[in-house]
């Protein structure tokens, strides 16, 4: 569900109305020609009784019509070029205005989606995803192993090599990732990579911590954010991230079972990234959520620097 009905629509109502618009300020200009160059409106409708008597010629079977209709309407075409330049407006005066010149602010070429419907569409995931400004520095281009060695080497290039996969394998491959480990070692950063090549490719990626979750499966969403659990079920990923942070009891451990449960028999993928161990987590949350984890997500450990730390202390010595 890369959008909504209600937001697809949306969407079309806005080039709807760019369309509406450019017919105003083309029938605006029209009028301001027609009464500033009265020659110009006779040149226009000299076109519409010019191609009637053309054809009445080819119904006749008149060879040359074709033809001759063709040297007349250029001669009109240039001869209204001509008064539009000597009355001091540009040739293009009178062409229709198009944000897009390539759709011609419809959304569609060829009945396929303009690049520009594409871009509103990958904005307007971006929006939804909770990360459009983080995904604008942590993405796979900027991913590096300086800061890893020995064993926390390897599980970073195990980890980074299952998010490759797990992107390019999305759309034909059902698979939920689950990254443990030390504090600031990069499980985010991964998680962040691959929501930014999907959300990119047209995929709904909803992004919360575990905190802000609980908050939007129980209704208490700051006003404005507009995620019911519903998107949360049919979300095309959904990245909760810092899971163990949140406060917990009975009715949060329910209500997180449901959302992983419901994700589980939709099909649909979800990553989830913790500092707990697996014994942690084992004894945080219920059994039921323990083995749904263990049994149905890929488990990675990273372990390593705080880079995060190490960085903002580098940054602080400029």
């Amino acid at each position: 569900m890369p959008l909504t009905n209600q937001q697809y629509d949306s969407l079309l109502r806005e080039y709807e109305e760019k369309q509406n618009q450019s017919r105003r300020l083309q029938l605006e200009r029209m009028t301001e020609i027609y009464e500033k160059i009265p020659e110009y409106e006779e040149a226009d409708h000299a076109v519409s009784s010019v191609s009637v008597a053309h054809a009445r010629r080819l119904l006749e079977g008149d060879g040359q019509a074709l033809s001759d209709l063709r040297h007349s309407l250029q001669a009109l075409t240039e001869k209204k070029r001509t008064l539009l330049l000597s009355a001091g407006y540009p040739a293009d005066y009178l062409t229709p205005v198009y944000d897009c010149p390539l759709c011609q602010d419809t959304g569609y070429v060829d009945g396929r989606k303009c690049i520009c419907l594409k871009q509103k569409i990958v904005t307007l995931l971006y929006e939804q995803s909770n990360i459009q400004e983080t995904l604008k520095r942590e993405n796979f281009s900027v991913l590096s192993t300086d800061f890893y060695k020995g064993p926390d080497l390897e599980r970073f290039l195990r980890a980074a090599d299952a998010c490759r996969n797990f992107v390019r394998s999305f759309t034909s491959c059902y698979r939920n990732l689950f990254f443990y480990g030390s504090v600031g070692a990069g499980k985010t950063f991964l998680s962040n990579c691959i929501a930014r090549e999907l959300i990119e490719t047209g995929n709904l990626v909803l992004y919360f911590s575990a905190a802000g979750l609980i908050d939007a499966l129980s209704g208490r969403a700051r006003e404005g954010a507009g995620t019911a659990s519903q998107d949360i079920w049919h979300c095309d990923l959904l990245v909760i991230d810092d899971l163990g942070t949140e406060y917990s009891n009975a009715y949060v451990v329910s209500q997180l079972f449901s959302c992983l449960n419901e994700r589980h028999l939709r099909r649909k993928p979800t990553i989830i990234s913790t500092n707990l161990s697996l014994e942690d987590l084992r004894n945080k949350y219920s059994e039921r959520i323990f083995s749904r984890i263990t049994s149905n997500y890929d488990i990675y450990k990273i372990t390593g620097p705080d880079i995060r730390m190490y960085l903002k202390t580098i940054q602080n010595r400029k």
